[in-house]
């Protein structure tokens, strides 16, 4: 293992550096919305756009992924990633605020296709585990950036400007890893979508997504103080980052659809557990399940799809379609249904996916 690391060590500080600041990024978008809504007059609907957009953002560098991820690197990711958090930090109303959230989106979705696959193949039997590790480090800068974001005044100009910068320096570093042979040339066996999964992927990811960007409104909604949800939020992704790293020691050991369920089924049960005891402390316990989805779902699309250039890029998109319609959903429907609407609607959409993931898993087996 040792020596795979070594081999592999410009690809991981490209990868982990990378997904530190998508985490970041990502987080930043949650306390920011109500800033936004102050600042801009915002009707719930359009509040929920801005998190939506992100993901519209993910799915057009994912869809750029592929058709041309044969040819694109990291680098392309990171300044693409770069571009969209200074578009956010400058931009003087709402409509460049939103075009900066898509350019980051497709930062973020270009760099999801470029490392997930690269990190599984490098490592080989040990790829579950790293790809678990890489995908912990998303949770660093998820931690630190709501954090950060109170100290900095609560500016989303400042938040997202350190963000800018700071990719802009690994950009960098970061060279040509990530590329190399990890990556498979061409297609390598027969491109075969499994629509099953990909709609196992659609509600984890959408609903990962909204936690992480209207978690804090929610909470804000149900009667928490507005600093008091942005460090929920960090709290959020302080037990998601513990989940992904146990990931590490037992991804490799255990079947992946069955991490999946435990992690939609143990969702549910902390969302009913926001609506009938404390949106807060079982807002923050969803993280450790939000922690789980992707690398569950990724890891047995990837067996049940096989390995051609274009699964990968397929995989992603079908989360990224529902994280960009979950916030859209959600948003305005939570708004009309209770001080913790959104809370209800998070745990009927958990069961229902934790009974169907029940009755799918004989299948699921990769």
């Amino acid at each position: 293992m040792k020596d795979l690391i070594r081999a592999h060590a410009g690809l991981l500080f490209a990868g982990i550096a990378t997904f530190v600041m998508m985490g970041a990024g990502q987080a930043l978008f949650g306390p920011a919305l109500p800033v936004y809504r102050r600042n801009f007059s915002l009707t719930e609907g359009e509040a929920g756009l801005f998190v939506a957009l992100l993901w519209v953002g993910c799915f057009l560098g994912v869809a750029l992924m592929y058709f041309k991820g044969a040819v694109i690197g990291p680098r392309h990711a990171l300044m693409t990633m770069a571009a969209g958090s200074g578009g956010m930090a400058v931009s003087p109303n709402w409509g460049l605020t939103l075009a900066g959230a898509v350019v980051f989106g497709m930062g973020y979705g270009m760099a999801t296709a470029v490392f997930n696959p690269c990190v599984m193949r490098a490592f080989g039997a040990k790829g579950p585990s790293m790809l678990s590790l890489l995908n912990a480090t998303f949770g660093v800068g998820a931690i630190a950036a709501p954090l950060a974001f109170v100290w900095l005044g609560s500016d989303p100009v400042w938040a997202f400007g350190l963000v800018a910068v700071v990719i802009l320096a690994i950009w960098a570093f970061a060279g040509a890893a990530g590329g190399g042979d990890a990556v498979p040339k061409g297609q390598v066996t027969a491109f075969r979508p499994h629509w099953g999964i990909l709609g196992f992927g659609l509600v984890a990811i959408g609903m990962e997504a909204s936690l992480a960007g209207l978690g804090p409104t929610a909470l804000i909604q149900a009667g928490v103080e507005e600093h008091r949800a942005s460090q929920l939020l960090s709290a959020f992704f302080v037990v998601f980052l513990l989940a992904r790293v146990a990931l590490v020691f037992i991804a490799h050991r255990v079947q992946a659809f069955v991490l999946y369920t435990l992690s939609v089924t143990s969702a549910a049960a902390f969302a009913l557990g926001a609506v009938f005891v404390s949106p807060s402390v079982f807002f923050v316990a969803m993280g450790a399940s939000a922690g789980v989805f992707f690398p569950g779902f990724y890891v047995t699309a990837s067996g049940k799809m096989g390995d051609d250039l274009r699964v990968p890029p397929t995989i992603v998109a079908s989360g990224l379609v529902g994280a960009v319609s979950a916030p859209l959903i959600l948003a305005p429907l939570s708004a009309s249904l209770g001080d913790r609407g959104f809370f209800v609607l998070v745990a009927c959409i958990l069961l229902a996916t934790s009974a169907a993931a029940l009755v799918a898993m004989r299948r699921m087996r990769v």
